[in-house]
């Protein structure tokens, strides 16, 4: 007797490839069908929050774990048997009772996670007895050595990072979904497999660079990867090593000066400089190696600091002001900004070899114009998530009342140039006076009025770039040599045309 028949096969293959996905990319999809066949409940391919229709997304990936409750015990059965079991069947098998475990604890896993009354790690007793059950199995050897501890904290990881992706990065656009599978690559890589043998510990030392315009949500997506680092499980005192909403160390490099900053994260000893009474302890050195310094606005880093966070980068070590003596960070450093940092190194205000030791990872994230240009359901949703924040129950007729107000005193090709963060203000302007009146509203016709605009002041510096790259773009009719005039990388200059400003632009050409 064989171990699996062909439709087994067949599930579980699609099973173990499921396990593995990326939740937020298209392939979650490809999986589900293949598993389901015509129990497949289409849905949208984008997983997102519905603020105004919060269901559950993952209803396929319920269904498939009913079909694991009830198909697993009979594997089980059949391995000490005696049954012919080929290793790449054995593997299918424990891929697919990951999976199964995963979602027969998941509710269990984020109650403790995230403070439900009651809730503990002592989930962890139940799940090492059906761990015990399916994968210690007398006389047989399964392929994998695997270790229950450790995976159940990889499981516990992967709540902790979907719940901070899907709940915190918003939007129902295409753009939003690939920051969300981008997150999810900056926790995990692209290889959950190659994740769970060997990376699981080491993704602290690649430091991750979030660029993208002001107000796009930047140290959202800091907070979702250093509040989803993994974290050791101790299973005699059933607690995790640490708690990471603790270990999250913010700093706006452009709010300090040169002098302070560098107290700020490298520490000084007493009498390194004037007011120096004591030794004192930098962001560098308190942070927990488990924790994360976020560097907001490090386009604004002066030069003979970003020599001392390169050799942070490439050494791990750092000296505090006034001392000899090297300390060691061993947290994981993730920095932002809205800059063009291949334009600041053309310039020599940005170190081309610092530059390129941050951006080893790097996430964009996009516009909230870029997102509207997809889906124009994205504002809807935005603006009610937004409410939910500032008016509690009074959400939805606040949400209501903003949405209006926008459509009819800025319109619906309004492109928001502070993004997100403009939103939220719009939406407290209304909420206090009913009104609303943007920083940046005045209009700047196609061509020869830019120059204008910009003697008076009238432009954001993301609304300059955004117009004079579609001016460029319009000239040229090429990225390839808009990338070249401009000295900014081809997906840049892409991603900042404007198309309602193009085609006035085409038309007074015509």
């Amino acid at each position: 007797m064989r171990f699996l028949n062909t439709p087994e096969r067949t599930f579980l293959q699609a099973v173990s490839g499921l396990a593995y996905a990326n939740p937020f990319l298209p392939d979650r999809t490809k999986h589900e069908r293949r598993a389901l066949g015509s129990d497949f409940v289409p849905s949208d391919p984008v997983w997102s929050v519905r603020v105004s229709n919060p269901e559950e997304p993952r209803v396929n990936a319920w269904r498939i774990h009913e079909r694991m409750e009830a198909l697993a015990p009979e594997l089980r059965r059949r391995l000490p048997a005696g049954a012919t079991a080929p290793e790449t069947d054995l593997v299918l098998y424990e891929d697919a009772i990951l999976y199964l475990l995963y979602y027969r604890y998941t509710n269990r896993f984020y109650a403790a996670a995230f403070g439900t009354a009651g809730a503990g790690w002592g989930v962890y007793r139940d799940f090492l007895g059906d761990w015990k059950s399916f994968f210690e199995i007398p006389g047989r050897q399964l392929p994998s050595v695997r270790d229950p501890l450790h995976t159940f904290a990889c499981f516990v990881q992967i709540v902790r990072a979907f719940h901070y992706i899907f709940t915190h990065i918003v939007g129902n656009s295409l753009p939003a979904a690939r920051l969300r599978s981008a997150v999810w690559q900056s926790i995990f890589t692209h290889d959950m497999r190659r994740y769970r043998r060997s990376l699981f510990d080491r993704m602290g030392d690649f430091p991750t660079l979030v660029t993208g315009p002001s107000g796009t949500g930047k140290e959202l997506v800091a907070r979702a990867i250093a509040l989803s680092r993994y974290v050791p499980f101790d299973a005699g005192k059933l607690v995790f090593a640490a708690d990471l909403t603790e270990q999250f160390y913010p700093i706006n490099l452009s709010a300090l000066a040169p002098t302070l900053l560098e107290s700020e994260l490298f520490g000084h000893r007493r009498g390194a400089f004037t007011g120096a009474w004591q030794d004192r302890r930098g962001w560098l050195e308190t942070c927990h190696p488990l924790g994360t310094v976020f560097l907001d606005e490090i386009g604004e880093l002066d030069p003979a600091l970003q020599v001392k966070l390169l050799r942070v980068i490439e050494t791990r070590t750092f000296q505090p002001v006034g001392d000899t003596a090297s300390r060691r960070f061993q947290g994981k450093l993730i920095a932002a900004t809205n800059r063009e940092l291949p334009a600041a190194i053309g310039e020599g205000r940005f170190r081309e070899d610092f530059y390129y030791r941050l951006c080893a990872d790097q996430i964009v994230t996009p516009s909230l114009a870029e997102q509207l240009r997809d889906s124009p359901d994205v504002l809807r949703e935005a603006i009610l998530f937004l409410a939910q924040q500032v008016a509690g129950v009074e959400a939805e007729s606040l949400a209501a009342q903003a949405e209006a107000w926008i459509h009819e005193h800025l319109g619906d090709d309004y492109l928001w140039p502070g993004n997100f963060r403009e939103l939220g203000q719009c939406v407290r302007n209304i909420l206090v006076r009913n009104d609303y009146r943007p920083a940046h509203r005045a209009e700047v016709p196609a061509d020869g009025d830019l120059a204008a605009a910009v003697i008076a002041g009238a432009l954001s510096a993301e609304d300059l770039l955004r117009r004079y790259t579609t001016l460029v773009y319009a000239q040229c009719g090429s990225y390839e040599e808009a990338s070249r005039r401009l000295a900014l990388d081809r997906r840049t200059v892409k991603a900042k045309i404007d198309p309602g400003l193009l085609a006035q632009l085409r038309r007074s050409v015509s």
